[in-house]
Protein backbone atom coordinates (compact mmCIF):
# COMPACT_ATOMS: atom_id res chain seq x y z
CA UNK A 1 0.00 0.00 0.00
CA UNK A 2 1.33 3.85 -0.83
CA UNK A 3 1.07 6.00 2.14
CA UNK A 4 1.18 9.69 2.08
CA UNK A 5 1.90 10.65 5.80
CA UNK A 6 4.06 7.83 7.08
CA UNK A 7 6.55 5.26 5.09
CA UNK A 8 6.12 1.57 5.70
CA UNK A 9 8.57 -1.24 4.92
CA UNK A 10 9.08 -4.90 6.40
CA UNK A 11 12.93 -6.07 6.96
CA UNK A 12 14.19 -9.55 8.88
CA UNK A 13 10.50 -9.99 10.18
CA UNK A 14 10.23 -6.10 11.41
CA UNK A 15 7.93 -3.49 9.88
CA UNK A 16 8.99 -0.07 10.24
CA UNK A 17 6.40 2.32 10.30
CA UNK A 18 8.12 6.12 10.01
CA UNK A 19 6.17 9.15 10.49
CA UNK A 20 7.07 11.27 7.82
CA UNK A 21 5.87 14.78 7.84
CA UNK A 22 9.25 16.39 8.56
CA UNK A 23 8.42 19.00 6.84
CA UNK A 24 6.10 19.98 10.27
CA UNK A 25 7.88 17.80 12.73
CA UNK A 26 5.81 15.00 11.95
CA UNK A 27 2.61 16.89 13.56
CA UNK A 28 -0.40 14.46 13.76
CA UNK A 29 -3.53 14.91 11.84
CA UNK A 30 -6.49 12.32 11.29
CA UNK A 31 -5.11 11.52 7.58
CA UNK A 32 -1.99 10.14 9.71
CA UNK A 33 -3.80 8.53 12.55
CA UNK A 34 -5.68 6.87 9.92
CA UNK A 35 -2.38 5.68 7.73
CA UNK A 36 -0.65 4.79 11.28
CA UNK A 37 -3.63 2.42 11.79
CA UNK A 38 -3.86 0.84 8.15
CA UNK A 39 -0.28 0.17 8.44
CA UNK A 40 -0.59 -1.24 11.92
CA UNK A 41 -3.76 -3.38 10.73
CA UNK A 42 -1.35 -4.67 8.04
CA UNK A 43 1.46 -6.08 10.11
CA UNK A 44 -0.72 -7.95 12.65
CA UNK A 45 -2.59 -9.44 9.60
CA UNK A 46 0.73 -10.42 8.00
CA UNK A 47 2.36 -13.24 9.69
CA UNK A 48 6.18 -12.84 8.44
CA UNK A 49 5.56 -9.95 11.12
CA UNK A 50 6.85 -10.49 14.30
CA UNK A 51 7.31 -6.77 15.34
CA UNK A 52 6.96 -3.47 14.87
CA UNK A 53 9.03 -0.30 15.45
CA UNK A 54 7.57 3.23 15.10
CA UNK A 55 9.24 6.05 14.64
CA UNK A 56 9.83 9.50 12.92
CA UNK A 57 11.89 11.29 9.76
CA UNK A 58 13.93 14.26 10.50
CA UNK A 59 14.65 15.23 13.60
CA UNK A 60 11.63 14.94 15.68
CA UNK A 61 9.63 11.95 16.62
CA UNK A 62 6.19 13.56 16.44
CA UNK A 63 6.03 17.43 17.26
CA UNK A 64 2.00 16.78 18.56
CA UNK A 65 -0.98 17.80 16.63
CA UNK A 66 -0.85 20.32 13.98
CA UNK A 67 -1.92 23.38 14.95
CA UNK A 68 -2.75 24.42 11.61
CA UNK A 69 -6.26 25.00 12.48
CA UNK A 70 -5.74 27.94 15.17
CA UNK A 71 -7.80 28.16 17.50
CA UNK A 72 -10.06 25.66 16.29
CA UNK A 73 -7.65 23.16 16.35
CA UNK A 74 -9.03 21.23 19.23
CA UNK A 75 -13.03 22.42 18.27
CA UNK A 76 -14.10 18.57 17.43
CA UNK A 77 -17.38 17.64 18.09
CA UNK A 78 -18.71 15.40 20.91
CA UNK A 79 -20.69 13.48 18.74
CA UNK A 80 -17.40 12.22 16.70
CA UNK A 81 -16.08 8.74 16.65
CA UNK A 82 -12.80 7.88 18.15
CA UNK A 83 -11.38 8.18 14.74
CA UNK A 84 -12.68 11.24 13.40
CA UNK A 85 -10.36 12.45 16.30
CA UNK A 86 -7.86 11.38 15.51
CA UNK A 87 -7.24 7.97 17.08
CA UNK A 88 -5.90 5.16 14.74
CA UNK A 89 -8.75 2.49 14.25
CA UNK A 90 -5.93 -0.05 15.35
CA UNK A 91 -3.73 0.35 18.37
CA UNK A 92 -0.69 -0.78 19.36
CA UNK A 93 -2.42 -2.77 22.20
CA UNK A 94 -4.04 -4.56 19.21
CA UNK A 95 -1.47 -6.13 17.75
CA UNK A 96 -0.17 -9.13 19.18
CA UNK A 97 3.50 -8.82 18.38
CA UNK A 98 5.31 -6.45 20.00
CA UNK A 99 5.01 -2.55 19.19
CA UNK A 100 8.59 -0.76 20.04
CA UNK A 101 8.41 3.04 19.48
CA UNK A 102 12.04 5.08 18.74
CA UNK A 103 11.40 7.98 19.89
CA UNK A 104 14.43 9.71 18.03
CA UNK A 105 13.53 13.62 18.34
CA UNK A 106 11.22 15.60 20.22
CA UNK A 107 7.78 14.51 21.56
CA UNK A 108 5.01 16.46 22.40
CA UNK A 109 1.13 16.53 22.99
CA UNK A 110 -0.02 13.27 21.05
CA UNK A 111 3.89 12.69 19.72
CA UNK A 112 4.69 11.08 23.49
CA UNK A 113 0.93 9.92 24.47
CA UNK A 114 0.50 7.39 21.67
CA UNK A 115 4.53 6.10 22.21
CA UNK A 116 3.08 5.17 25.92
CA UNK A 117 0.64 2.67 24.14
CA UNK A 118 3.57 0.76 22.65
CA UNK A 119 5.33 -2.45 24.51
CA UNK A 120 8.51 -0.66 25.23
CA UNK A 121 9.98 2.79 24.59
CA UNK A 122 13.39 3.94 23.73
CA UNK A 123 14.15 7.59 23.25
CA UNK A 124 16.97 10.27 22.36
CA UNK A 125 18.68 11.44 25.48
CA UNK A 126 18.81 15.01 24.18
CA UNK A 127 14.60 14.81 23.07
CA UNK A 128 12.62 17.56 24.66
CA UNK A 129 9.02 15.70 25.76
CA UNK A 130 6.18 17.06 26.87
CA UNK A 131 2.76 16.40 28.12
CA UNK A 132 1.38 19.80 26.94
CA UNK A 133 -2.08 19.11 26.87
CA UNK A 134 -2.96 21.68 30.15
CA UNK A 135 -0.70 24.52 28.20
CA UNK A 136 -3.12 24.48 25.38
CA UNK A 137 -6.68 23.90 27.67
CA UNK A 138 -7.29 20.79 27.37
CA UNK A 139 -6.84 17.25 29.19
CA UNK A 140 -4.29 14.37 27.75
CA UNK A 141 -5.73 11.06 25.60
CA UNK A 142 -5.37 7.59 24.51
CA UNK A 143 -5.81 6.64 28.15
CA UNK A 144 -2.74 8.23 28.97
CA UNK A 145 -3.84 9.07 32.15
CA UNK A 146 -4.16 5.85 33.18
CA UNK A 147 -1.23 4.65 30.77
CA UNK A 148 1.27 6.70 32.61
CA UNK A 149 0.58 6.30 36.45
CA UNK A 150 1.07 2.72 36.12
CA UNK A 151 4.80 3.17 34.68
CA UNK A 152 5.53 5.83 36.43
CA UNK A 153 3.54 5.96 39.77
CA UNK A 154 0.92 8.10 40.31
CA UNK A 155 3.55 11.10 41.86
CA UNK A 156 5.30 11.62 39.04
CA UNK A 157 2.61 11.07 36.47
CA UNK A 158 0.89 14.30 38.09
CA UNK A 159 3.90 16.28 37.90
CA UNK A 160 4.08 15.80 33.75
CA UNK A 161 0.49 15.53 33.46
CA UNK A 162 -0.57 18.39 35.48
CA UNK A 163 2.72 20.65 34.83
CA UNK A 164 2.70 20.01 31.07
CA UNK A 165 6.42 20.80 31.36
CA UNK A 166 9.54 19.95 29.34
CA UNK A 167 11.64 16.90 30.20
CA UNK A 168 14.81 15.12 28.32
CA UNK A 169 15.24 11.71 27.54
CA UNK A 170 17.67 10.88 30.24
CA UNK A 171 14.89 11.71 32.79
CA UNK A 172 12.78 9.65 30.73
CA UNK A 173 14.80 6.80 31.20
CA UNK A 174 15.26 7.67 34.86
CA UNK A 175 11.84 7.61 35.89
CA UNK A 176 10.84 4.01 33.92
CA UNK A 177 8.66 5.85 31.16
CA UNK A 178 11.42 4.94 28.13
CA UNK A 179 13.81 1.57 28.67
CA UNK A 180 16.66 3.29 27.76
CA UNK A 181 17.80 6.72 26.59
CA UNK A 182 20.48 6.99 24.04
CA UNK A 183 22.31 9.13 21.71
CA UNK A 184 19.73 10.27 18.90
CA UNK A 185 21.77 8.77 16.44
CA UNK A 186 21.32 5.82 17.94
CA UNK A 187 17.89 5.35 19.26
CA UNK A 188 16.26 3.76 15.64
CA UNK A 189 19.68 0.79 15.71
CA UNK A 190 18.95 0.46 19.15
CA UNK A 191 15.20 -0.28 18.45
CA UNK A 192 15.42 -2.30 15.48
CA UNK A 193 18.46 -4.29 17.35
CA UNK A 194 15.73 -4.99 19.93
CA UNK A 195 13.13 -5.96 17.40
CA UNK A 196 15.10 -8.06 15.45
CA UNK A 197 16.46 -9.98 18.67
CA UNK A 198 12.92 -10.65 19.41
CA UNK A 199 12.02 -11.58 15.88
CA UNK A 200 14.62 -13.98 15.58
CA UNK A 201 14.79 -16.00 18.89
CA UNK A 202 11.52 -15.86 20.59
CA UNK A 203 8.72 -18.31 19.68
CA UNK A 204 5.68 -15.69 17.77
CA UNK A 205 2.93 -17.74 19.74
CA UNK A 206 4.64 -17.16 22.90
CA UNK A 207 4.98 -13.65 22.57
CA UNK A 208 1.51 -12.98 21.13
CA UNK A 209 0.42 -14.92 24.83
CA UNK A 210 3.03 -12.81 26.94
CA UNK A 211 1.37 -9.39 25.06
CA UNK A 212 -2.60 -10.37 26.31
CA UNK A 213 -1.51 -11.30 29.34
CA UNK A 214 0.23 -8.36 30.45
CA UNK A 215 -1.94 -5.64 28.81
CA UNK A 216 -5.66 -7.90 29.24
CA UNK A 217 -6.34 -6.12 32.65
CA UNK A 218 -5.50 -3.01 31.87
CA UNK A 219 -7.02 -2.77 28.57
CA UNK A 220 -10.79 -2.39 30.37
CA UNK A 221 -9.47 0.63 32.41
CA UNK A 222 -8.12 2.22 29.44
CA UNK A 223 -11.03 1.75 27.20
CA UNK A 224 -13.36 3.13 29.89
CA UNK A 225 -10.83 6.13 30.11
CA UNK A 226 -11.07 6.50 26.55
CA UNK A 227 -15.17 6.46 26.68
CA UNK A 228 -14.33 9.71 29.15
CA UNK A 229 -12.27 11.02 27.07
CA UNK A 230 -13.98 10.98 23.96
CA UNK A 231 -17.18 13.43 25.72
CA UNK A 232 -14.37 15.53 27.67
CA UNK A 233 -11.63 16.48 25.41
CA UNK A 234 -13.95 17.51 22.49
CA UNK A 235 -15.79 19.62 25.25
CA UNK A 236 -12.56 21.55 26.51
CA UNK A 237 -11.81 21.80 23.19
CA UNK A 238 -14.91 24.20 22.41
CA UNK A 239 -14.29 26.30 25.10
CA UNK A 240 -12.33 29.91 25.37
CA UNK A 241 -9.48 28.67 27.08
CA UNK A 242 -8.49 25.57 23.94
CA UNK A 243 -8.24 28.80 21.09
CA UNK A 244 -6.45 30.52 24.14
CA UNK A 245 -3.81 27.77 24.70
CA UNK A 246 -3.22 27.06 20.79
CA UNK A 247 -3.54 31.13 20.21
CA UNK A 248 -0.98 31.91 22.84
CA UNK A 249 1.34 29.34 21.81
CA UNK A 250 1.31 30.59 18.54
CA UNK A 251 1.67 33.68 19.10
CA UNK A 252 4.34 33.22 21.62
CA UNK A 253 2.86 35.23 24.57
CA UNK A 254 1.93 34.68 28.57
CA UNK A 255 -1.42 32.67 28.09
CA UNK A 256 -4.98 34.61 29.68
CA UNK A 257 -7.35 31.94 30.88
CA UNK A 258 -10.84 32.35 31.54
CA UNK A 259 -12.34 28.92 32.54
CA UNK A 260 -13.37 28.62 36.63
CA UNK A 261 -13.24 25.56 38.59
CA UNK A 262 -16.47 27.11 40.43
CA UNK A 263 -18.57 27.97 37.34
CA UNK A 264 -16.94 26.38 33.83
CA UNK A 265 -16.47 22.47 35.42
CA UNK A 266 -18.24 19.66 32.57
CA UNK A 267 -20.08 16.96 34.56
CA UNK A 268 -17.16 14.08 35.08
CA UNK A 269 -19.60 11.57 36.20
CA UNK A 270 -21.83 11.10 32.51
Amino acid sequence: MTYESILYEVDQHVALLTLNRPERLNAWNTHMAAEIGSALAAAQADDEVRAVVLTGAGRAFCAGQDLSEGEDTFADSPDANPHEQGTPATMPWDVSKPVVAAINGHAVGVGLTFPLTCDIRFVAEDAKLQFAFVRRGIAPELGSTKLLSRMVGLQVASDLLMSGRFFSGVEAADIGLAARAVPSDEVLDTALGWAIDVAANTAPVSVAVTKNMMWENLLPEIKDTFRKELRLIPWLGSQPDAAEGVMHFMEKRPPSWSGSVLTDMPDLDM
